[in-house]
């Protein structure tokens, strides 16, 4: 790729010279003609700047809202046809300016008019580029956009914009004796703007380079045209059709298509991974998994997400986790990380601690699974538990429509969502407290509760001293937390250092060490049933809900 930065940079300086670049250089001459000495750079550097995005973000932008490279010249032309009415009009030209007169205040006299001038011509220069900038922009609408991408467009720009430069520079000469004639110069440069975006919009600067004669052809063709070039240049176009191709199997697979995936937004840190983009990710099939490392539910579903890792990595498919979390202390990145590392979790975790990547996917459920095809598209969605084998299914037909002929048979994972009734998840806090009985509540502060003398099923006391705040409950003295449950399995999401002394229908299960800030089991049975769980807190441990299995 390095040989086509000088071969893009010497093709900028031959586009400066071609015909179909006539139009624009009564615009450049006019723009010289006035202002500071600054003003030519300025120009030079609206001109490099906007040709460069258009190029990188512009051709791709456009392809998604379906506005053609015709369009898009035209929509230069228009630009280039409002700055003349702004100098042929001179109550148009204070309207304009009005927002802007607070800039008149700086000392880099017309910086900016002279940018926006170069940042029009950036627009409608397109046209007059050779095999290279063909090549970069078929690049760019197949999202094939990369450090070598970037590096050529900005060589060719910028050996396009060295004449330009040169031209407006040396047209200061010929200002000076103009400078008397302010107001003709003014009308002068607005007519020939108005005429170059007439054969702009109309499609005549491109005739142009046929009608003239093809003084700089020998030169572009000897440049652009040689062996070496065309095989690099010939390289990028193969991988555009290949990427093509693959892209028109991976459209037609027969899956919902629920548009494109929003991006990431607002992570705050990356596990496993540096930060990642939906937009880097192209070509890659993707499963955007929200989860919560305390959320049960999520922690039944991490063996499947773990052996689809292992199993289709390599075939291109990543997993990424999206932890957007549910309590205080799960927006910790130490937490966080700790629970990957015990979990033995390997592919990329986002931490959407301020939810924008949850609130872009409008997403409301933990888990939740968005499968993304190679194209950048919503293909697959599931809320919840479940549903493993039809996922995998999903999976694999898209890697296979993307090219991969060696995927191994299916994971061999049975589904172990429960599916026989059992109590509710029960919040402990106030905000979203469950079926709780006992004493009256007395939030924020520490308070004595004593248990009822009975305890319908799927409810839960408090007895002795507690703090009862928002999310979670803190221990004092004595004390205990009683729960009626139906289940097979009781799981207590519990923050702090200390321990849990379990009593499981008047019988002492043992204790439970608490190290840290996460799920704990405290019952496991053979089979769901009945149970009347009584449990006992060391001081200061904090308790926030119950979850079951």
């Amino acid at each position: 790729m390095i040989v086509l930065l000088p071969v893009a940079f010497a093709a900028g300086i031959i586009t400066a010279f071609t015909p179909c670049i006539l139009p624009v250089l009564p615009i450049v001459l006019a723009g010289g003609s006035s202002g500071t000495k600054r003003r030519p750079y300025a120009i030079a550097a609206g001109l490099v700047t906007t040709f460069t995005a258009f190029l990188l973000a512009g051709a791709w932008l456009w392809g998604l809202i379906g506005v053609g490279e015709k369009h898009q010249v035209q929509i230069g032309a228009v630009s280039l046809l409002v700055l003349a009415l702004i100098l042929l009009v001179p109550k148009i030209g204070e309207l304009a300016e009005r927002p802007f007169l607070v800039l008149t205040r700086r000392r880099a006299g017309d910086l900016g008019g002279g940018f926006l001038l170069g940042a029009s011509l950036g627009l409608v220069f397109v046209p007059c580029g050779g095999p290279v900038l063909a090549t970069l922009t078929a690049n760019v609408a197949t999202n094939r956009i990369g450090g070598w991408i970037v590096a050529i467009a900005i060589a060719y720009a910028i050996g396009a914009a060295l004449p330009m430069l040169a031209i407006a520079h040396g047209s200061r000469r010929a200002a000076a004796g103009f400078r008397r004639h302010a107001q003709a110069v003014r009308i002068a440069g607005g007519v020939l703007m108005a005429v170059a975006a007439v054969v702009i919009y109309k499609g005549w600067a491109e005739s142009l380079q046929t009608k003239l004669p093809p003084w700089a052809s020998w030169a572009q063709n000897a440049v652009e045209g040689n062996s070496a070039v065309r095989e690099r240049l010939d390289g990028l176009g193969k991988q555009r059709t290949v990427l093509a191709a693959r892209a028109g199997h991976v459209g037609k697979v027969p899956l919902e298509d629920y548009g494109t995936a929003p991006e990431l937004q607002q992570i705050s840190n990356w596990i496993n991974s540096p930060a990642l983009s939906m937009r880097a990710l192209r070509g890659k099939v993707v499963l955007v998994d929200f989860w919560t490392y305390s959320c049960i539910n999520c922690l039944r579903t991490l063996p499947y997400l773990k052996a689809w890792d292992d199993r289709y990595r390599s075939q291109g498919f990543v997993i990424v986790g999206v932890h957007a979390p549910e309590f205080a202390f799960e927006h910790d990145l130490g937490n966080v990380r700790s629970a990957v590392k015990r979990l033995g979790i390997h592919y990329p975790v986002a931490l959407d601690n301020s939810f924008g990547t949850w609130q872009a996917y409008h997403n409301q459920y933990w888990p939740a699974d968005y499968l993304v095809d190679q194209l950048g598209q919503v293909r697959h969605v599931h809320f919840g538990e479940g549903a493993y084998a039809e996922t995998e299914h999903d999976i694999r037909l898209l890697l296979e429509a993307g090219g991969s002929t060696e995927l191994a048979g299916n994971v061999r994972e049975p589904d172990r969502t429960p599916t026989e009734l059992r109590t509710p998840e029960s919040y402990l806090g106030y905000s979203r407290i469950g079926d709780y009985r006992g004493s009256p509540l007395r939030t924020d502060r520490p308070a004595t509760y004593s248990f009822p003398a009975s305890l319908p099923r799927d409810s839960f006391a408090y007895a002795g001293i507690w703090t009862v705040a928002d999310e979670r409950i803190v221990a004092g003295a004595s004390a205990r937390l009683r729960l009626h449950f139906h289940a097979h399995d009781v799981h207590l999401v519990i923050a702090g250092h200390g321990s849990v002394s379990v009593t499981l229908n008047g019988q002492r299960r043992g204790s439970v060490a608490v190290d840290g800030d996460r799920l704990y089991t405290l019952v496991t049975q053979d089979r769901a049933r009945d149970g009347l769980l009584t449990l006992s807190f060391t001081p200061g441990l904090a308790a926030y809900a119950f979850t079951f299995g």
